[in-house]
């Protein structure tokens, strides 16, 4: 994961996103990899993947692992 400067890049939120909220946004990248950034400060730092880690990042997500216990 590294960061870059992704400026004019098309950035897209989840359609599970209420208006306001915090979220994340995603872009998809030349080379197949995927930008991340938070939606609240979209002049800010974004990180990007390669399809590798952002497979296994979903495949987390998916799983479970990054729930927080109580």
């Amino acid at each position: 994961m590294t960061t870059n400067d992704l400026s004019g890049t098309g950035w897209f939120k989840s359609s599970y996103s209420e208006s306001g909220s915090q979220c994340v946004e995603v872009a998809w990248l030349p080379e197949g990899n995927v930008g991340v950034r938070d939606s609240k400060n979209p002049t800010g730092p974004a990180l990007t993947f390669t399809p590798s880690e952002w497979d296994a990042f979903a495949q987390g997500m998916h799983a479970g692992r990054f729930e927080q216990t109580a």
